[in-house]
């Protein structure tokens, strides 16, 4: 059963990269994208929309940086909160 599923999932990961392939081959030319006071970047349309993926994912991270380091934080106090207030356990020494 682990077999099957490892063999769907290389298949799915196959497909996916066989599907962007395919997408970039289909979208080789030139795109102009207009920025502001007249300026411009001509690049392969598979390139402008990686770009753009990727200056997502990057501003998407960057703006989850301070929920994440809040999060650490409480944890941080949480844990040592809860390290203060346990007692030490007891041990016999065997007499």
């Amino acid at each position: 059963m682990k077999r099957l599923l490892r063999l769907l999932q290389w298949l799915l990961k196959a497909a996916v990269f066989f599907t962007l392939f395919a997408f970039a081959l289909n979208n080789q030319q030139e795109t102009r994208v207009n920025f502001f006071f007249g300026t411009f970047w001509s690049a392969p349309t598979v390139l402008v929309v990686l770009s753009a993926f990727s200056l997502g994912v990057v501003v998407g991270v960057l703006g989850m940086v301070p929920r994440w380091w809040r999060h650490r934080h409480a944890m941080r106090l949480n844990s040592a909160t809860n390290a203060e207030s346990k007692p030490a356990p007891e041990t016999s020494h065997g007499t």
